[in-house]
């Protein structure tokens, strides 16, 4: 008899669709996750009005917060009124979004992050975001520029140098990456109990782990789902989706 594979949750996005709104998650997010991490999917639709994140949260051995052209909205983290504030905004996301990370890591379950789902479990530990990363002079242009192809975007890239000792740098063996770069904001302040996993040249974060109740969290500023069939770092990042979810990812 086949094993039951561990359920994943993942994070929809609010998405107008011609004269309505739908419920939407890429489906790389969702393919990578299930080839690569073993695992099945239910997609989490961001309708807080409709039900909680409690009643969602006992049904899913873990959750994967995707990435998003939303972003977080500043009153997430302090900032509400800020006069740089860009959206798109996803209040139905953010408002699902937080309270499922809340209720996973009550019950001791595994949350993940990529890319937007890098910086609300930065936001939901007490952390900020910095909305600068694309234009700020001083540091690499962690961007494209808005002229460049939907791939071109993708292609984005610059070198990591991953924390000695991290889940990231265990798990790969190494102590730097090359990876995609496609994000307009990044963490600020780092949230309380976060661990810095990897960090760009410029020590901008781009990837924290924590252990809360015995569930690991870890969360990445890149995306592992763009071509992950071309790239074993990124298959990497979901095998230890995989394992988390399996209780088998060790504590750093």
């Amino acid at each position: 008899m086949t094993t039951a594979r561990p359920v994943l949750g993942v994070t929809c996005c609010t998405r107008r669709m011609g004269t309505e709104f739908g419920q939407a998650v890429i489906n790389r997010y969702v393919t990578a996750a299930m080839q690569w991490g073993d695992v099945a999917a239910l997609l989490v639709p961001a309708l807080p009005d409709l039900m909680t994140a409690r009643e969602v949260a006992p049904r899913l051995d873990g959750l994967l917060l995707t990435g998003s052209p939303s972003n977080v909205e500043p009153g997430r983290y302090g900032e509400a009124g800020a006069a740089d504030a860009e959206g798109p905004f996803d209040p139905a996301r953010d408002s699902m979004t937080f309270d499922l990370i809340a209720a996973m890591l009550d019950l001791g379950r595994p949350v993940l992050g990529v890319c937007r789902g890098f910086q609300e479990v930065n936001v939901a530990f007490g952390g900020s975001l910095r909305r600068d990363t694309s234009q700020n002079p001083t540091i690499l242009a962690h961007h494209a520029p808005l002229e460049a192809t939907f791939d071109d975007m993708f292609a984005h890239q610059h070198d990591i140098a991953l924390t000695s000792g991290g889940v990231l740098a265990r798990a790969l063996g190494r102590d730097k990456l090359r990876v995609n770069s496609v994000h307009f904001q990044g963490s600020g302040r780092l949230g309380e109990g976060l661990t810095v996993e990897a960090r760009a040249p410029d020590g901008v974060v781009e990837a924290v782990s924590a252990r809360v109740n015995g569930a690991p969290v870890l969360a990445v500023q890149w995306h592992p789902e763009w071509r992950t069939a071309d790239n074993p770092d990124s298959q990497a990042f979901f095998h230890i989706l995989g394992q988390a979810l399996r209780g088998e990812l060790a504590s750093a």
